[in-house]
């Protein structure tokens, strides 16, 4: 009963044909994670600006919905903004680490809305090192939204909590996420919401 956002790599979705319809059914949002697996920082502007478009269509025709937000695999190249707004109808992108809210970026000289990714609160963890147990898991969770929301009080905050089907899709990991979402949405004014959403509204 949650809605997230899917980061979507388009050719998983074509070799997946049953998926993409299925998260916007269940009202999720789509989210442009590149065609493939690529190093993008490594392409011409050229290149990626083929990369970008070709996933964009592709995601757009297994899905029926367009992208509006980009996160590059592998993070950006120097040209990766300018071209997620030169291809038009992106509302924003999340190719950022650098804060905890949304902001505005200058680019061609034009506003640009950035809503930060984390990897604070990201499965990942169980992978590259720092969590080993889905205890750690679910206290890494439970603890950064406490802070969040205690300093919420005052003024807005933003959690994400990243998740991989091949990594938190593991019976006692999948526990522990259900045991922090229980958690969490016990407490009154928590907003459960799409990255699109939280875009929009801040646009708003």
């Amino acid at each position: 009963d949650i809605p997230a956002t899917f980061f979507c790599c388009a050719l998983a979705l074509e070799r997946n044909p049953q998926v993409g319809p299925e998260i916007v059914r269940r009202g999720h949002e789509v989210f442009g994670h590149g065609y493939r697996w690529e190093e993008y920082f490594k392409m011409d502007r050229d290149a990626e600006r083929e990369a970008i478009r070709k996933a964009v269509e592709s995601i757009k025709r297994t899905t029926g919905e367009r992208p509006l937000g980009w996160y590059t695999r592998y993070g950006p190249s120097v040209n990766t903004r300018e071209l997620v707004v030169e291809e038009g109808g992106l509302l924003y992108d999340s190719n950022a680490y650098n804060d905890d809210l949304p902001y505005y970026a200058q680019v061609s000289g034009k506003k640009w809305l950035v809503v930060p990714y984390s990897l604070e609160v990201n499965d990942t963890k169980f992978w590259r090192g720092g969590m080993t147990s889905p205890s750690d898991f679910y206290e890494s969770m439970r603890d950064s939204f406490d802070l969040l929301y205690s300093e919420g009080a005052t003024h807005p905050k933003m959690m994400s909590v990243g998740l991989h089907c091949r990594i938190a899709g593991r019976p006692a990991r999948a526990a522990a996420l259900r045991r922090f979402l229980e958690y969490a949405g016990e407490l009154p004014r928590v907003w459960f919401t799409r990255r699109i959403d939280i875009a929009r509204w801040w646009l708003q």
